[in-house]
């Protein structure tokens, strides 16, 4: 065996993967994302709620609080003024660990509010910019529904990138490559639980169905030519991850990718673009319409979008009264 043999056998499955697949951190736990050394880091409510009840994050929380003391603010608007300048800082301190970009949410209760989803996501840009951050290093979160799609295609066309988030469908995807989206985030693990759930039995290997729904994505992305970027979210397990290695990009939570790093087993590459081109799939035709009926008809994707989007508004409210809390 060669010497190059055996030090590539050395490679942990994260190093392994590193080589064609941008490891982001799923987490807004800055001391997590020193130790895996990824490339980019992606943050939604429930992250920074979890990072806010940690003692090590109460200098940054006192400090935002400090800044923002003389806005002249007052009630709900304060909270939410707060709240965005929060928001900012995790990201502009993660943004000091990874090379790459960060990905910061907009508030999930303007899931359907085209002109509230675009003024929230300006107003996050310019916050960052205001820090010195570019915002070609920041991608704005926001939900796939219809009206976030279109809040996210005309926020593109003025240079500020968006991660569509809550992703359950084909549908959805075409829609955002269509919108020319920076990227999107289809969720693998939410996929999975809604099968297991309705279908009374597990799934492993390429049988999973959220493996099965990014494959089809990104086969379909390939395809085509679309340049948004794929990158599969919401893992419950290191099988989906490894099933899916070769997308353009994998979100991966503090545990999987501490299990990553302790095994030596060979990661092969599943995602291939030269493969993809070579699919038999047609073109997705879609208009408003259209994009409705098929999301509606797909019951797994039509719940879990709701379903998501209320979790993550759910957060959005501890972290005002967290912040309620903290004024008082």
């Amino acid at each position: 065996m060669s010497t190059a043999v055996a030090e590539e056998k050395k490679l942990n499955q994260l190093e392994q993967l590193k080589k064609f697949t941008k490891v982001v951190a799923d987490t807004a736990d800055f001391e997590t994302i020193k130790d895996f050394k990824p490339q980019d880091a992606t943050t939604n409510p429930s992250l920074v709620y979890a990072a806010t009840q940690k003692q090590d994050y109460t200098p940054l929380i006192d400090q935002v609080l400090a800044d923002r003391k003389k806005s002249g603010l007052t009630g709900a608007a304060r909270i939410e003024d707060i709240i965005d300048h929060l928001l900012v800082q995790f990201g502009c301190d993660i943004l000091e660990i990874v090379p790459g970009r960060v990905s910061t949410e907009t508030d999930a209760r303007l899931s359907f509010d085209v002109e509230g989803s675009i003024n929230k996501a300006r107003l996050l840009i310019k916050l960052y910019e205001e820090r010195k951050i570019p915002r070609e290093r920041v991608l704005i979160k926001i939900a796939s529904t219809w009206e976030g799609l279109l809040a996210a295609e005309r926020l593109q066309k003025e240079g500020i990138r968006c991660n569509l988030t809550l992703m359950f469908s084909l549908v959805q995807a075409v829609r955002a490559a269509e919108a020319k989206v920076q990227l999107i985030s289809p969720f693998v693990g939410r996929i999975y639980d809604w099968y297991k759930k309705e279908m009374k039995r597990d799934y492993s290997g390429p049988e999973d169905p959220g493996v099965q729904s990014v494959d089809e994505i990104y086969t379909y992305y390939k395809k085509f030519g679309y340049q948004t970027e794929v990158m599969g979210a919401s893992f419950r397990n290191i099988g989906q991850i490894r099933e899916l290695a070769g997308c353009d990009a994998l979100t991966i939570s503090p545990e999987l990718m501490k299990e990553l790093s302790e095994s030596t087993e060979a990661i092969e590459r599943k995602l291939d673009p030269a493969k993809a081109k070579a699919a038999k799939i047609e073109k997705l035709e879609l208009d408003e319409k259209k994009f409705r009926w098929l999301l509606n008809d797909n019951a797994m994707a039509y719940e879990k979008t709701g379903e998501g989007i209320r979790k993550f508004a759910a957060d959005i409210l501890k972290l005002e009264k967290f912040i309620a809390s903290k004024l008082n």
